[in-house]
């Protein structure tokens, strides 16, 4: 079952069995993607490490993991995009950006307490019955039960004290990824980041180039794309003062970067939606 919205909204709620594992290496840019295992011995390769989950352990990977599926019996499959659902933009309420996703240095992993699992099963039920519906108000139901699923996943892994302390090329493309979402409206060149990494603008674009990603700018200025999408289209903000809210001192400046980068106007953005 998918979700699509109008800018770009993004959510896939799917059973997986060998038959449709290939949904697993799927790319969705931008995207974040939670794996409950609902049996034992499922093998997956996850940055060419070879893996095993059983029954009742969830993990959490970013567009950045590469993911193979080896042998695979029951998974719940959640996959969700950054216009779905902002992380950084909740944390104040589900505190996961550093622990779930792209601040851990291993692949994150929980394994539900028995006294929770009718907790998780109740809310996957409530999921499926919510992605059937189409009314107006279906995105913000889908959208509080995403924010419970991480709740409920958060709570369990701070507990359980899973913190890995070790660093991998994949972890730095991570943490440049996340250190996007924090500043894309005040930090606007890969510098600005390679600073923050203490690494230098060529370490950063080398890597990027090495493991086949988009460049690091690519990134900057997909995320200050989205912000403006979303501005555009849910918020009661003057185009002029979209530009200036991601970083535009100048309306000119601000049409650009948008037309350049989208094809349209903001103007005919916001006419295209209407």
């Amino acid at each position: 079952m998918k979700f699509l919205g109008s800018i770009e909204q993004y959510l896939h709620l799917q059973k997986i069995d060998s038959s449709t594992c290939h949904i697993l290496e799927e790319k969705i840019p931008g995207s974040l993607t939670i794996l409950w295992f609902k049996s034992n011995n499922n093998i997956i390769d996850v940055d060419n490490k070879q893996c095993e989950f059983n029954t009742n352990e969830i993990i959490f990977l970013t567009e950045f993991h590469k993911i193979k599926p080896k042998h695979i019996n029951q998974i719940r499959f959640l996959r969700f995009n950054r216009p779905f659902y902002c992380i950084l933009d909740h944390d104040s309420d589900v505190s996961c950006k550093g622990m779930l996703f792209f601040g851990a240095s291993q692949l994150p992993l929980i394994q539900i307490p028995k006294k929770e699992i009718s907790k998780f099963e109740t809310l996957w039920q409530m999921f499926c019955i919510e992605m059937q519906s189409n009314d107006s108000l279906q995105i913000e139901m889908l959208q509080m039960m995403l924010k419970r699923y991480l709740i409920l996943c958060a709570r369990i892994y701070k507990i359980q004290e899973k913190y890995p302390d070790t660093k991998t090329e994949s972890d730095l493309i991570r943490e440049f990824n996340f250190l996007v979402e924090q500043y894309f409206k005040t930090k606007h060149t890969v510098k600005e980041y390679a600073e923050l990494l203490s690494k230098s603008p060529k370490t950063l674009s080398n890597l990027f180039l090495k493991i086949g990603f988009k460049s690091p700018l690519q990134y900057i200025h997909d995320r200050k794309v989205l912000e403006s999408k979303k501005l555009l289209r849910y918020s009661s903000l003057h185009i002029k003062e979209v530009g200036f809210e991601i970083g535009f001192e100048d309306l000119q400046s601000f049409s650009r970067f948008f037309k350049k980068h989208t094809g349209m106007s903001p103007s005919q953005f916001k006419h295209s939606i209407n």
